[in-house]
């Protein structure tokens, strides 16, 4: 009874605003129209379509709020118009009971939290759709009291995720089923990459463990501050982490007249970026300005602080070497070869002509060589070249998009902070040396050195494999015979590597460098 009255209302908020002249456009019903009409009689539909989207979401609670964030993120589905008004959504959740967020700490630990914190601050800090933060002072092993923060997931959030995924499953089968339209945005799809998103951001040890993989990642960058997690206190339900001490990045007069370097500090946030997208392939994808901020420690003067890591993403060396072709082909104005890679990364039907798409792409791109590279914006160039590729059924990497995402996170920052910042020049000297990386003698060293372990098991094998064939003959031994041949082959590649890696890159190490840097700059 509650799942359908629960249902009920969120149709009516549907009529409420309007959304059912937006989705429906295509199953035309006087009728239907009609008691729409009726049913939410007085209905206001002068503001525009983004807006009463958004306002429908933020009427029916946190989690369609956080639906329409994550939605927001998918300008490849969206119009523009409407992705930019859900980038609006904030989590404007009041905080839940202190003594709720108590007794899930003592559950979560067995022990009262005065046996826990040496104190434990009850108004919370922050409040979202998800969790909420309290700052504590904990003592850590050595005995050392530590100032913490306090991370309690919502109670009974499990139970009422999935009353409200199952009704936007239902809503999504209507929507796909009914408007033509609504096929193109895929809501099955949408729903399901939000039903993995948010158990994804419910599972708090998720979040601690990212939080640690970036600290290790970024130790030697001295750039930036993560904070440091205490494992002896972290369940799925509760996190404790190290308290980090900053001026809100949004604060630039405070920043200002504390003596931060403006500028440094924009070209800081791009160098940060690119090194966890290009070097580590593992990068912060929620870094608006709300969970960044600036300590002003004369220890650590300048550099960033990051908070709240339950969205990250993670690229594949083919997804970093997808992106590297990409922009060799972008900066040299190759349309051709970018339409090429879509087609050859499966992401466009086989049959998509490549004139076609590559006339497409350039008519987004080329406009913008000819600005000056400070107003050059590479996430709106991604943002237009998913709304471009609509047309030819291109189907967008979710990690892909996260990075575009992101990317435009980042620009806006670094704008706000320094409104003459010039991306790429700031960006041009890590891609630089990130290109002859992957070309270099390096990555094939590299190589080498990880397949070293598996040549050396597999080499000695090859004596008994032959034995054992003339042995035995080709009786059973056909197995034999192809594992002796493939590991001959694999061994005479890696022969013809040594020797070609030794010779050639020792005398065209030079010549290469140049080329490269020409090419693709």
């Amino acid at each position: 009874m509650t799942r359908l009255f629960r249902g009920v209302f969120i149709v009516w908020m549907m009529l409420r605003y309007g959304l059912d002249e937006l989705f429906l456009t295509s199953f035309r019903k006087p009728w239907l129209h009609a008691l729409a009409r009726i049913v939410s009689i007085g209905r206001n539909l002068d503001a525009p379509r983004g807006q009463r989207i958004r306002e429908a979401l933020e009427s029916l609670g946190p989690i369609f709020v956080k639906f329409g964030q994550v939605l927001s993120t998918r300008r490849d589905l969206l119009p523009l118009d409407i992705a930019d008004e859900l980038a609006r959504l904030q989590d404007r959740v009041p905080p839940f009971d202190s003594d709720v967020a108590i007794a899930s700490i003592e559950r979560a630990f067995n022990k009262k939290v005065g046996d826990i914190f040496v104190s434990f601050e009850r108004v919370p800090v922050a409040s979202a759709s998800i969790a909420q933060v309290h700052f504590a002072v904990l003592k850590d092993r050595d005995g050392r009291e530590r100032e913490v923060a306090v991370k309690v997931l919502r109670p009974g959030m499990m139970l009422a995720i999935e009353k409200d995924l199952s009704l936007m499953r239902m809503m999504a089968g209507w929507v796909d089923s009914l408007s033509n339209g609504g096929k193109r945005l895929k809501p099955r799809e949408v729903v399901a990459e939000f039903d993995k998103y948010l158990h994804d951001e419910l599972d708090l040890i998720r979040e601690a463990s990212s939080a640690a993989q970036l600290r290790r990642n970024m130790s030697g960058l001295n750039l930036v501050l993560i904070p440091e997690m205490f494992w002896d206190y972290c369940t799925t339900d509760v996190i404790v982490m190290e308290r980090m001490h900053g001026v809100p990045v949004s604060q630039v007069d405070r920043l200002k007249a504390a003596g931060v370097d403006i500028p440094k500090l924009a070209r800081d946030g791009v160098t940060i970026f690119f090194t966890q997208v290009f070097r580590d392939g593992f990068f912060h994808a929620d870094m608006h300005p709300g969970n960044i901020q600036v300590s002003i420690d004369p220890a650590t003067f300048g550099r960033y602080i990051s908070l709240d890591f339950g969205i990250v993403g993670t690229l594949t060396a083919s997804d970093k070497e997808y992106l590297a072709q990409n922009f060799t082909a972008f900066f040299r104005r190759d349309y051709k070869r970018v339409a090429e890679l879509h087609i050859e990364s499966g992401w466009v039907p086989p049959a998509t002509r490549v004139d076609e798409l590559e006339s497409a792409i350039r008519s987004v791109c080329e406009p913008y060589f000819d600005r000056p590279l400070k107003d050059f914006s590479l996430g709106i160039v991604l943002m237009r070249l998913f709304q471009t590729s609509r047309r030819f059924h291109v189907e967008i990497q979710p990690q892909l998009v996260l990075l575009q995402k992101t990317l435009l996170n980042i620009e806006g920052l670094g704008r706000q902070l320094d409104p003459d910042l010039d991306l790429w020049s700031t960006a041009k000297p890590f891609l630089e040396k990130w290109m002859i990386d992957q070309l270099g003698p390096k990555m094939l060293m590299d190589q080498l050195r990880n397949e070293a372990p598996l040549y050396a098991k597999l080499i000695p094998e090859l004596p008994r494999l032959l034995v054992d064939f003339l042995k035995h003959g080709k009786s059973g031994q056909n197995g034999g015979l192809e594992a002796l041949l493939v590991e001959q082959k694999r061994t005479n590649r890696l022969l013809q590597a040594l020797l070609y890696g030794v010779l050639g890159f020792v005398l065209g190490l030079l010549v290469m460098q140049v080329i490269v840097r020409v090419r693709v700059f």
